[in-house]
Order: C-alpha cells, then structure tokens, then sequence
C-alpha cells in the first residue's frame, strides 16, 4: 500500500505553511526528494572574537525588553548574535531574505547569512 501525498500539486507552499503540516519533517522532505543530516559544528578553541561586548549588549537588551514575543526575541537577542558573526567572518547580513526553489517552497528568511567562499563546499563534475 503506498503512503497518500502529503503535499498538494495544485497548492502553494510558503515556509510558514510547512511548519503548520501535521506530518513528520522527515515524511515531507522525502516528498521534497531530500533528507535532513544531524552533524555536529566544529568551532575553534580558542575564541575568534572578544565575547565581553556581545555578553553586555545582550544584558542591555534583556534588561529593556521583554523578550515574549518571536519578534521582540530576533530584535533583542537573535540580531547582535548573527552580527557578531556576520562582523568576525566578513559577510553582509541579509535581513527578510527572499527565497524561492518551486511553488512548494518559497517565502523569506527572517536572516541569512551568506557562506563566505572560503566556506562553501566545492563539487567536482
């Protein structure tokens, strides 16, 4: 017996839209053809950057906002993280970047970050 479509052909799917499914994660990307691998991130040893200043604005801002609402959360906590980041690798930071791979997958990106060159993985033909 094969599994019934999670996914309609005639619909348009957005990120948001996805996470609204009551299907397994796995179960939707193998009808998008694709798999989701764990892996752990290997980060230096030694810290790249001086934390203090980051430790402090994040202090600041927990102290002048209240963090309840997703928005209040990416404004107060989420952005000085990813430009601390984005500041130590040498990347813009792309704010509400638009996405779209086909009708069932599009939308925005709340940030992204771009991978530096020396970042990307490299295919052979």
């Amino acid at each position: 017996m094969s599994k019934a479509a999670i996914l309609d052909s005639n619909e348009s799917y957005t990120f948001s839209k996805y996470a609204e499914l009551a299907f397994d994660t796995a179960d939707i990307l193998a009808e998008l053809g694709a798999t989701l691998t764990n892996t752990s991130l290997q980060l230096p040893q030694q810290l790249p950057i001086d934390p203090e200043p980051l430790r402090i604005e994040l202090q600041e801002n927990l102290a002048l906002v209240d963090p309840a609402s997703e928005m209040a959360r990416r404004k107060a906590l989420l952005f000085p993280i990813l430009k601390t980041v984005c500041k130590f690798i040498q990347v813009p930071l792309k704010i509400e970047y638009p996405v779209r791979v086909s009708v069932w997958l599009k939308g925005s990106f709340d940030y992204f970050i771009p991978a530096p060159s020396s970042l990307r993985r490299k295919t052979c033909s």
